[in-house]
């Protein structure tokens, strides 16, 4: 079992502690110390149940992206995490997830094998693998449409977004939610159904619905899908696998996922998406930066300009959650530039990619005004005026005298020279060229000019 995965018990309680920090992703090792574990739990009479629950800050947020992509080029892929959701589920005994941080993709899979769940209120749960250009491949489309029912399980595996944990619970993934300490009320829970039967979600049946009632849903699923993820296979192919769970019988479906989580696993997209993960937590990663060293906080911001890449830069810090400021000239340049950042927001909700509630929040983030007085308190200030030397060295000299020590200016300028910005201040090693691409609000790339 080694060091992953530790097997204790706590009078008739065992204790399944996952240690594969930092997020107890499924690393080799992993499954293989859960089941061992499982059997430890059965073949003891004096335990009656379980509680699995990952150390550190979360529960198993997912599968080894590492080792997702070697399958994606070729590596044999192994029986994967199906024989061991099978052993948890099959076990005589209650196991309990106790969730806290994230359950994602493969993570959510053991939980949903397991016969009870519990999560904190900070807890999110979601199979997110349609973002890396496959389907989940461990049964949760089979799984989820028994819990959770047809219509949201088709949602959660066809756009990856996570639920938290109290709409969690009131879809009927999670059982309950615990207030205080995870462990301690676990297992709580787990002495309360240790006598009980142990539930197996792959037999339940209530919530896969009639026909004529999952038509209608498939259909706007698919046509949604079509739309918003224009030329994408995977998120049409995670609709077909919830679709075979109404269809077929558990197994028949899982073998019904497995084919459409291989073909999706050695296409072009996948891979091109894989990259693509692996490359934006690469940036992160600067050569000459010591890891230990601290992130500046950016608690508030300014941008100097709402012009096109004014307005997208201030939507990129308001969706990140950080109040700004942004500045214009004069009103008309300003309200013209308001009236778009709030035109993009709709446009967003309007093809599904942002909620109405998340966009009339990120819109009270952004404040509009016609001085830079209130940029004085700012952590950061981001300047999108016309690109001309002159007036960005004036922008920067005005900045740097209202501006408080160690705020960080940046220029959006993709052409001027950055050292000759800064020669307008008194503070050149606090200036930096943040080249957003356009639309920024869309585009999620950054070059930093230092």
């Amino acid at each position: 079992m080694g060091d992953l995965v530790q097997f204790t018990q706590s009078g008739n309680i065992g204790v399944i502690t996952i240690n594969n920090p930092p997020v107890n992703a499924l690393s080799p090792g992993v499954p293989e110390g859960i089941a061992e574990s499982i059997d430890q739990l059965q073949n003891d009479d004096r335990l009656k149940a379980a509680v699995l629950i990952g150390g550190g800050s979360t529960f198993i947020a997912g599968a080894d992206i590492k080792e997702l992509a070697k399958m994606a080029s070729g590596k044999p892929r192994g029986a994967g995490l199906l024989p061991l959701l099978s052993r948890i589920e099959d076990c005589r005994k209650p196991v309990v997830a106790a969730i806290h941080g994230t359950a994602l993709g493969g993570g959510m899979e053991i939980a949903m094998a397991c016969h009870y769940r519990v999560a904190v209120r900070s807890a999110k749960i979601g199979q997110p693998e349609v973002k890396l250009g496959i389907i989940p491949g461990a049964a949760a489309t089979q799984r989820l449409p028994r819990l959770a029912g047809i219509a949201k399980a088709v949602e959660m595996c066809s756009e990856g977004n996570p639920v938290a944990a109290q709409e969690a619970l009131e879809l009927g993934i999670v059982d309950k939610l615990i207030d205080g300490d995870l462990f301690t009320g676990a297992m709580a829970f787990a002495q309360e159904i240790a006598f009980k039967a142990a539930p197996k979600t792959r037999q339940r049946h209530d919530k896969l619905g009639a026909p004529d009632q999952n038509a209608p849903i498939f259909a706007t699923a698919r046509e949604n899908a079509r739309k918003k993820h224009r030329g994408q296979m995977a998120p049409l192919a995670a609709i077909d696998a919830v679709e075979a769970a109404t269809r077929l019988p558990f197994d028949d479906g899982c073998q019904v996922e497995q084919k459409l989580f291989a073909e999706c696993l050695v296409s072009l997209q996948a891979k091109a998406l894989m990259h693509v993960f692996f490359a934006e937590r690469e940036v992160a990663r600067i050569p000459d930066i010591p890891k230990d060293m601290p992130p500046t906080p950016i608690k508030t911001a300014g941008v100097v300009g709402a012009g096109t890449m004014g307005g997208g830069i201030s939507m990129v810090l308001a969706n990140a959650g950080i109040p700004v400021l942004v500045k214009e000239a004069d009103q008309a340049a300003l309200d013209r530039g308001i009236a778009s950042i709030q035109k993009n927001y709709a446009n967003s909700v309007k093809r599904g990619r942002f909620t109405g509630q998340f966009m009339e929040e990120r819109l009270k983030l952004i404040q509009p005004t016609l001085s830079l007085d209130g940029f004085a308190n700012v952590d950061l200030v981001i300047e999108a005026v016309f690109e001309g030397m002159a007036l960005k060295k004036a922008v920067f000299a005005q900045l740097d005298k209202i501006c408080r020590p160690g705020a960080i200016l940046a220029s959006n300028t993709s052409t001027l020279n950055i050292d000759e910005i800064a020669s307008a201040t008194q503070r050149a090693h606090f200036v930096i060229g943040t080249h957003f691409f356009s639309p920024a609000n869309v585009m999620r790339l950054l070059e930093i000019v230092r």
